[in-house]
């Protein structure tokens, strides 16, 4: 299966367009890998027509929160139906289990003793700042922990979540994982 890991960073917070709706913030970079070519990429808002021939030959598109987040707020920028593309969300997934949303940091921490190398605030500031090489390595940081996690879960089928008592297993039923072992 064609499957696209992606992570988007926006121009401005909730806080700062006063409403939840992630459907009005507004893009700056889209950070991908893409497992048949084995590659990681970036997009500014305006090289997004890169990111649609990409986008477009994917089969399952893989994020934390992606679709709470990440597709609401693409959804503006592409002039197609999403449907038909396959979702698999982390976050969605392990909320099923937890009963509470996870934070891409802590199931990194837990199951890779990894830590995200910051927050979508440093983010935005570092899109204002114009410090695009920084943005970009923070958002395909995201998506690297973000693969890791997803290749960890295809293998094993359980991320660990680093709960109060320790380390707590979470095991992930999806059929969409049978089919893309």
């Amino acid at each position: 299966m064609k499957t696209l890991v992606l992570d988007i960073e926006t121009k401005e917070s909730f806080t700062e367009i006063g409403d939840k709706n992630p459907e009005k913030l507004h893009l700056s970079l889209i950070g991908a890998y893409f497992y048949p070519e084995d590659k990681y990429f970036s997009f500014k808002e305006n090289e997004l027509w890169h990111f649609w021939s990409l986008f477009e030959k994917a089969e399952l598109l893989v994020g934390h929160n992606i679709l709470g987040f990440d597709l609401p707020v693409l959804k503006k920028y592409y002039q197609k139906n999403f449907q038909g593309i396959e979702v698999f969300d982390i976050m969605k997934e392990t909320e099923k289990n937890l009963g509470f949303r996870p934070k891409l940091d802590d199931l990194a921490r837990g199951t890779l003793g990894k830590e995200k190398s910051g927050d979508g605030l440093k983010a935005i500031e570092l899109y204002r700042s114009g410090k695009w090489q920084e943005l970009i390595n923070y958002c395909l940081d995201d998506v690297r922990l973000t693969k890791e996690i997803f290749d960890h879960i295809k293998e094993f089928g359980y991320v660990v979540y680093p709960g109060i008592l320790g380390k707590e297993k979470i095991k992930i039923k999806s059929p969409l994982l049978a089919r893309v072992k």
